[in-house]
């Protein structure tokens, strides 16, 4: 009955909550490593007969493996959107997760940059060469939107909106959202497609509505956009570690620094919970003292 199970969930997990590819492969490992454990510690037992003390069973396992507090509550995650499947196909009357504890984890703060070190990482980028001038264009759509990597190197020409300054992508989930783009993103973009894109000698077949294209006329890799990003920092004499995301993690960071109405900020990180955008408010002491002695009439 597992595989009929396994199969049925993964229809629910792709077309109900249109879940990533990526995603839904760790939740279905996950009810494997479930099934695993059942059929060593527990022979016999089936998905119907499940109770707390097996999945206790499981997270001391799991626990004893050395994985990660962020690990096993991700496996917590799967497991238990596993039996919200099972209540709703009637398989089961009862889900014994209900109860079960995620470790606690510890929530990190991200890293970001500064305004003036953004621009030093885009003063540092060589304009001399075509890709270069890709370079630009690319890094100023991403801390001018906060998109995720996977959002940039997939971003379409068919999806953007320059004449009233805006953007479609296609962010996780395949869920669709709209995000304005400021002048100097559209400016390096239009300067980018003019001057180098248009004139690459070959755009390879599928790629061609895709907008950021190496040299060889292909999409570019996550990787890639990490590399440049990693010479820059070198670059400019860097220490902190700049990837991808912080530039996503600057873009929303300096928005409720100036005041932006968090739910805003949500619309346009693409959050599914406004709790992972309260992350960003996360002021410096300095910062919140001006606030209060600019508003608040005892500290006036």
């Amino acid at each position: 009955m597992w595989e009929a199970y396994l199969k049925g969930f993964k229809a629910y997990l792709q077309l109900e909550r249109s879940m990533s590819g990526n995603t839904i492969e760790a939740y279905l490992h996950d009810v494997v490593m479930l099934r695993d454990h059942l059929q060593d510690a527990f022979p016999g037992a089936g998905v119907e007969q499940i109770t707390i003390e097996h999945l206790q069973s499981l997270l001391v396992n799991i626990n004893e493996l050395g994985l990660s507090a962020g690990t096993q509550a991700r496996v917590l995650s799967g497991i238990k959107s596993f039996y919200r499947y099972l209540l709703l196909e009637e398989v089961v009357k009862k889900d014994p997760t209900e109860l079960l504890e995620a470790p606690k984890l510890k929530r990190l703060l991200p890293h970001v940059l500064s305004l003036e070190e953004i621009d030093q990482l885009l003063a540092a980028i060589d304009h001399s060469t075509p890709e270069g001038q890709r370079n630009h264009a690319m890094l100023e759509t991403m801390y001018s939107c906060g998109l995720r990597v996977s959002e940039l190197i997939g971003l379409t020409i068919s999806n953007l909106y320059l004449d009233v300054g805006y953007i479609k992508v296609i962010g996780k989930g395949n869920k669709e959202r709209l995000i304005p783009i400021g002048d100097a993103a559209v400016k390096y973009i239009q300067l980018y497609r003019e001057h180098i894109r248009n004139h690459l000698p070959v755009i390879k077949k599928g790629f061609e509505d895709i907008l950021f294209l190496n040299r060889r006329g292909g999409a570019l890799s996550r990787v890639m956009v990490f590399m440049i990003l990693k010479d820059l920092t070198q670059k400019i004499g860097l220490k902190q570690n700049v990837h991808p995301h912080t530039l996503r993690h600057s873009f929303a960071t300096h928005l409720v620094e100036g005041g932006a109405d968090l739910r805003a900020v949500q619309e346009m990180m693409g959050h599914r919970s406004i709790t992972t955008t309260e992350i960003y408010t996360h002021l410096d002491r300095s910062y919140l003292r001006q606030t209060l002695e600019k508003f608040h009439p005892r500290f006036k």
